[in-house]
């Protein structure tokens, strides 16, 4: 029946509705006279050539033949039960205008018969359809029995992938009820619950929830044998972004997540609100998150500037639609160019009379900027010299520099060169008054283009292995929304040359990492070594392999090169009082590392950077840029960089 055309379906209930109408008026007049002597009035049933037709044709107007049975609820009942009244209504008037010999009574009686008869068989179509359909989908307990998990129980009953088998609530008020025919049941009997049902995915039907809530429940959830899936958050749903009916994987940003402090209306519209405001890398990670919140915070002007065309072009396409649709009058104007041209920066700067510049721009990627060493100097060190020196030309009136946890005590060249551009802004900072520079330290932010989870994601989708770079190696994670609206706040509070380290909470173990994005996605991890024999992996389990570490990379993070930070008037803000080199003493360095990187003499920056108070410790003797090592020892000069450029 299921797989005959619409029109079939529609023939084949009218057909079985005028079936069950004379079986319900035959049974309701056995059960009134007690007796089957009225069968051979041939009068009796002159009441059927009323009622079947007259009943099929109310049962029309009402659209029981516009519903479909699979998807027939319990909101059908009173339409149901309104058109076996009207059927009712006939009989009735039939007897009475007709003077037919059938008691007064027998409407009364039809209407329960005719209502579990029609109804019914409707219902238990539904039931035989939604069984036979049930086997096929994938048994999910829904994780909050509330309004939200009612109506996502209602989307995976009309959907063909779901099928609802329990519900679990942390609320001691609805376990033990019935939701939707549904029960509902303590989180601690999900096991149970596993075991019985054969549950396979475990949805999370919480928008509201904070993100501290979220990741408590995960942390819970995480070591069963369970895929962990979500429904979209109260503020995409509320904005329209999301319907509650989108269902996605659980990310670990959702694990890894913390309740965020409210911010500080004041900071957040202290550099921002009714200004120009640039923000270079703008197609990056931070640099879009940046922008998107600017947006929302009413600038005048929010100047997006980045090298690469498509970045660039992503995030002037989606706040010019966010604008849009928020009514926000804000221009917005993309701008192509590399930071490391000084004439260019100069230009924007006082042309659009920019009050705010956040400097995210810069090369992130370790084992990529070891391996490319002039670049990574050019673009991170000297592009921040050009921009920041083309501010304080352009009188512009906050610098913010995107720096990193890497800076402190670095390992590799991409952590050197970013304590140096730290050092190019303190430096300036003391040398004049009309910029005021700060620097905004933290570590890695979750879901970034150059962050390990992408990679982790990646290889559990393609069956592992998921590779770990060493079992103890550890990072400091933070939100890209959280870190961007904490630079904001604490580019607000600089005084002048100001080095201020985010709160990262506690570092997390990349290992751990790896396993609980494994177990997430509702497999087993396996670590590489402990498989007994070299047994072959089972189905459903990811190995975990333990590699080398990468260029440049060390086990632990630092967030300080100092001992000690001190409170800001944010919680999550700290300053710290880092040594600082005079402009008189840094422009020398600064030439002697312009040369060598034009030189391509390797041995000179390491030196360099060796000499300069930074904490520079390679953590590989081998010190190479692939350019300059593909040319032997032969000597390329490369054009003039932005120091040379700027006239120091």
């Amino acid at each position: 029946m299921f797989k005959l055309r619409r029109w079939q379906k529609r023939l084949v209930q009218v057909l079985l509705d005028s079936v069950l109408v004379a079986l319900s008026f035959f049974t309701a007049m056995i059960l009134r006279l007690d007796s089957f002597d009225f069968i051979g009035n041939h009068r009796v049933w002159y009441a059927l050539l009323v009622l079947v037709p007259v009943s099929l044709l109310v049962f029309a107007r009402l659209g029981f033949y516009r519903i479909l049975i699979r998807f027939i609820g319990l909101r059908a009942l009173p339409t149901v039960f309104l058109g076996i009244a009207a059927s009712a209504s006939v009989l009735q008037l039939a007897i009475f205008f007709a003077g037919l010999p059938i008691p007064r009574s027998v409407p009364a009686i039809y209407v329960p018969i005719a209502l579990m008869l029609i109804g019914g068989v409707r219902f238990a179509v539904r039931a035989l359809f939604l069984s036979r359909e049930s086997r096929r989908k994938t048994r999910v307990v829904i994780y909050g029995a509330g309004e939200s998990g009612r109506q996502v129980l209602s989307s995976l009953r009309e959907g063909p992938e779901y099928a609802p088998v329990a519900f679990v609530d942390d609320s001691p008020l609805l376990q033990g009820t019935v939701v939707g025919a549904i029960p509902v049941h303590s989180p601690d009997r999900l096991p149970w619950i596993i075991e019985t049902y054969g549950a396979q995915s475990v949805l999370l039907a919480m928008p509201s929830a904070s993100p501290g809530q979220r990741a408590a429940i995960l942390r819970r959830l995480e070591t069963l044998p369970l895929q962990i899936q979500t429904i979209p958050g109260m503020a995409d749903l509320v904005s329209g972004r999301a319907k509650i009916s989108e269902i996605a994987d659980v990310s670990i940003e959702d694990l890894l997540g913390r309740d965020p402090v409210p911010p500080r209306q004041d900071l957040l519209d202290a550099d921002i609100r009714g200004k120009t405001v640039l923000v270079t890398g703008a197609g990056g990670s931070i640099g879009s998150e940046l922008s998107r919140q600017i947006l929302h915070l009413g600038p005048v002007r929010l100047l997006l500037m980045d090298i690469s065309e498509f970045g660039l072009y992503t995030i002037d396409q989606e706040l010019r639609q966010t604008a849009g649709r928020a009514g926000l009058r804000v221009e917005i104007a993309p701008l192509v160019g590399s930071v490391r041209d000084h004439g260019r920066m100069e230009a924007i700067l006082r042309r659009f009379a920019v009050d705010t510049v956040y400097h995210a721009a810069a090369y992130k990627h370790v084992p990529l900027v070891e391996q490319n060493v002039v670049e990574g100097i050019r673009n991170n060190v000297f592009g921040t010299l050009a921009a920041a020196r083309a501010a304080v030309a352009a009188g512009v009136q906050a610098f913010i520099l995107i720096s990193t946890d890497k800076a402190v005590r670095p390992t590799n060249v991409m952590g050197a060169a970013k304590r140096m551009a730290e050092l190019v802004c303190q430096a300036l900072a003391g040398e004049q008054k009309g910029t005021r520079f700060s620097m905004v330290r933290f570590g890695n932010v979750l879901g970034s283009s150059g962050s390990v989870i992408p990679l982790f994601r990646r290889q559990i989708a393609a069956g592992g292995p998921v590779t770990v770079t060493h079992p103890e190696i550890n990072r400091y994670f933070m939100t890209i929304p959280e870190a961007a609206q904490l630079v904001i706040q604490a580019g607000a509070m600089a005084r002048g040359g100001d080095v201020f380290v985010l709160d990262m909470g506690e570092p997390v173990r990349i290992a751990d990492l790896a396993m609980k994005m494994v177990r997430l996605s509702g497999l087993n991890p396996v670590l590489a070594g402990e498989r007994p024999n070299g047994r072959p992996l089972e189905a459903g389990e990811i190995e975990i392999v333990f590699t080398d570490l990468r260029p440049g990379e060390k086990l632990y993070e630092e967030l300080l090169v100092g001992g000690g930070a001190m409170p800001t008037q944010h919680p999550r803000i700290l300053t710290a009082m880092e040594q600082a080199l005079p402009w008189a003493t840094l422009q020398g360095r600064l030439a002697a590392l312009e040369s060598a990187c034009e030189a391509g003499d390797l041995a000179a920056i390491k030196a360099l950077l060796l000499d300069l108070p930074i904490g520079y410790a390679p953590a590989d003797a081998d010190f190479c840029d692939l350019t300059w090592k593909a040319g032997g020892t032969s000597v390329v000069p490369l054009p003039a960089l932005a120091f040379a450029r700027s006239g120091a």
